[in-house]
């Protein structure tokens, strides 16, 4: 149930650590194609360049910046064009500006909410329109636990998350009667590129394994099961659902 042979898999994102992670779980399980969405040129081109010696042809990159509107939606319009179809759209774009929130500035605002909220809002309107129109489809965003955790100095990233759920369940209860299916994975710390620096401090990575029941932060790689899930006929009867992926963090 979990074979994805002939599917479109979108990733935006494509380039970071998680949707590289993803994107090789879907070309294990078959799918016939994926394209990687992603703002920086270099990074695009490697990642898809990397996965195509081992999947040939199978890997493709686009170069859009999210927080654009035009150019989300014409990317988006791009793919369907050359490819014909969209079959998941995996939402694994975003970023962070870890700040007090009485110094984070309007820029810092803005920057990650057009990315992780606005962006993923526009580039999944673009692609549940034509999954709305074939009756089938599934979108699986990226939320967080501190979409329901008041983490300090997250104030930007955990609103935009926390709109990421709302906006999960709002659309699921939408599109559900044209058969798209609407989810979310919600990851806890993870070993990325965005968290790099802030996990290398000793004392910040002791406190925050100490919430952790499993005991370990989180690799990209702990995602993948996840989402591969969401995006089978296993999931089929599942759509609404922010599913955590935490080590347990949110169990207390």
């Amino acid at each position: 149930m979990v074979d994805f042979k002939g599917q479109l898999i979108l990733i935006t994102g494509g380039a970071g650590s998680i949707g590289q992670a993803v994107a090789e779980g879907f070309l294990e399980g078959g799918a016939g194609k994926v394209v990687l969405l992603d703002n920086r040129d270099d990074a695009i081109r490697e990642v898809a360049d990397g996965m195509n010696r081992q999947y040939p042809g199978r890997v493709s990159g686009v170069r859009a910046d999210v927080r654009n509107v035009d150019e989300a939606r014409g990317a988006v319009r791009r793919i369907l064009e050359a490819e014909g179809k969209i079959d998941v759209l995996f939402n694994s774009a975003g970023v962070n500006r870890r700040k007090p929130s009485v110094e984070l500035m309007e820029e810092d605002w803005d920057f990650v909410l057009d990315v992780n909220l606005k962006g993923l809002f526009f580039v999944t309107q673009e692609a549940g329109r034509h999954m709305l129109a074939r009756r089938r489809g599934c979108i699986i965003s990226t939320a967080s636990v501190s979409s329901v955790r008041g983490h300090p100095n997250l104030a930007a990233y955990a609103a935009s998350k926390g709109g990421i759920a709302q906006l999960t369940r709002v659309l699921a209860n939408e599109w559900a009667p044209y058969g798209v299916r609407v989810n979310a994975v919600a990851p806890g710390y993870l070993e990325t590129g965005l968290t790099q620096r802030y996990l290398a401090d000793p004392a910040v990575r002791a406190g925050i394994l100490s919430k952790i029941p499993l005991g370990r932060i989180g690799e990209p790689g702990d995602v993948v099961g996840a989402v591969l899930f969401l995006a089978s006929d296993c999931a089929r009867y599942i759509t609404g659902e922010i599913l955590f992926v935490d080590g347990g963090r949110t169990v207390d």
